[in-house]
């Protein structure tokens, strides 16, 4: 897509005024905005939500973190978009519902909340940020 993107191998998210930092397993950067961060230059942090333009949580047994913790931080730095990876089914029925079954949650900021859209297997995935997406949640589980 030719995008003006960057995406680091290491990166922390650290808003300013917390104390913890948040390591996203896909973080997405604006390839411009990295020099104008505080810490970029000694290491690889991130300070500010407008350098980062989207990310994405491979979820795990902490299922907890990325379906409420990170959904709040997240949309409290104004990240546009979040995706939340749910290959195996984990999160709890009130984050994917019953049967609980592989989920593929995009989270798109509207006037400081997210809205989430979920996808199970079959459905066709959509993106704000990637309006030509032609992707399944089953085409990116693991075989």
């Amino acid at each position: 897509m030719n995008l003006n993107w960057l995406i680091p191998r290491t990166c922390l998210i650290k808003p300013p005024a917390e104390a913890t930092a948040l390591r996203p397993d896909i973080i997405v950067l604006d390839r411009a905005k990295p020099s104008r961060e505080p810490l970029w230059q000694r290491e690889p942090i991130i300070c500010n939500g407008a350098t980062i333009k989207f990310v994405a949580e491979v979820v795990s047994t902490n299922w907890q973190d990325d379906y409420a913790r990170k959904v709040e931080e997240y949309a409290f730095l104004e990240i546009q978009e979040y995706w939340i990876v749910d290959f195996r089914g984990l999160g709890g029925l009130e984050f994917i519902g019953s049967p609980k079954q592989p989920t593929f949650t995009v989270c798109q900021l509207v006037n400081g909340r997210y809205q989430k859209q979920q996808y199970r297997l079959k459905d066709k995935i959509t993106s704000s940020l990637f309006p030509s997406l032609q992707l399944k949640l089953e085409d990116l589980m693991p075989q």
